[in-house]
């Protein structure tokens, strides 16, 4: 009861200041985003020895931005500068989702990543606004970009396979992400276990402070781990519009009944929350392809998703990608 008051006091004391957001005829109504894939994993490999596919993504994310009113370009990785810089020019953000690959792979996930982060950082410098979001390993991703890679990852072991509710810090309405975010909404992500939560590492403000990053990064939220240990659970950029969260809001497309993954009314109102967030962020950007040909090879509506969860695998429906350096 006593979060529910604090959050009603928070919200009369900051709803005249909300952020508004820029009138429809400004904004991009046709948004893209580009959804970064990974490498494949061992598990999925054997499971399509003579296909060769390379990396995949699992297409729960992609709903989730579907279900905000965009679409998807899936992100290759193992290709060159260019390839991202030109891409980028077309579509209006980037969702780094989550996974299980490592960051010293050559040609990976995190190199992908590392072009990305920095070509939007040079194109929001330029006042060309274009957003990124981080989910888990998303998320961890971008503050170790921010941090420099190295062989020592400015991240920390912990352990969290749990639903979790999220412990807002005193100054979270400062942020962009949750200044104009609704009463019942935050009162769902404060009082119930509704985020999920499922990784091995994660980013602690220690993370930040060692870096010199808290001049940059705004923490919103904290949560626990099973040992008590708290980590950061939201976090964005102060200057640019680059956006994280430990957590996988894209989980209530996920039904893998050993996963016990939330799926009540009030989960699936708060989860929505981010990627509706995510998507307005990425209409401010006028990107767009030169015509329709051209954005009908790109969208993922090319690949077929596959019914891996029928074969054992955590994500229920996921997008093959073909092998390195067949697409241009």
């Amino acid at each position: 009861m006593k979060t529910i008051l604090v959050l009603i006091v928070i919200y009369l004391l900051y709803c005249e200041g909300a952020v508004k957001l820029r009138q429809d005829d400004q904004l991009n109504n046709r948004p893209i985003i580009g959804v970064l894939s990974q490498e494949q994993s061992l598990f999925l490999r054997e499971k399509y020895p003579e296909e060769n596919y390379t990396s995949y993504i699992a297409t729960s994310y992609v709903k989730d931005v579907e279900a905000s009113g965009a679409r998807v370009v899936p992100i290759l990785i193992g290709k060159d500068r260019d390839y991202y810089e030109e891409l980028m020019k077309k579509i209006n953000g980037v969702l780094f989702p989550g996974g299980a690959t490592y960051f010293n792979n050559s040609d990976g996930y995190a190199d992908a990543g590392q072009h990305i982060y920095e070509i939007a950082q040079q194109m929001n410098d330029r006042g060309d606004y274009f957003p990124i979001f981080g989910t888990c390993l998303g998320f961890e991703l971008l503050i170790i970009l921010a941090s420099g890679r190295s062989e020592v990852e400015n991240r920390n072991r912990c352990y969290s396979y749990q639903n979790l509710p999220l412990r807002f810090t005193t100054d979270y309405r400062d942020s962009k992400m949750f200044s104009a975010a609704p009463l019942d909404i935050l009162v769902i992500l404060a009082t119930l276990d509704v985020t999920v939560n499922s990784h091995q590492f994660c980013i602690v403000d220690d993370n930040l402070k060692s870096h010199g990053l808290d001049d940059d990064w705004l923490v919103t939220s904290h949560s626990d781990d099973q040992d008590g240990l708290e980590f950061i659970a939201s976090i964005e950029h102060k200057r640019y519009p680059i956006y994280g969260v430990q957590f996988h809001p894209e989980k209530s497309f996920e039904w893998k009944l050993s996963k016990n993954y939330p799926h009540s009314a009030e989960s699936i109102k708060a989860n929505r929350y981010f990627m509706d967030f995510f998507v307005s962020e990425c209409r401010k950007s006028g990107h767009s392809f030169n015509n329709a040909a051209e954005e009908n090879e790109y969208l993922i509506y090319n690949y077929i998703p596959h019914f891996t969860g029928l074969l054992g695998s955590a994500y229920h429906q996921c997008y093959m990608l073909e092998p390195k350096g067949v697409r241009n």
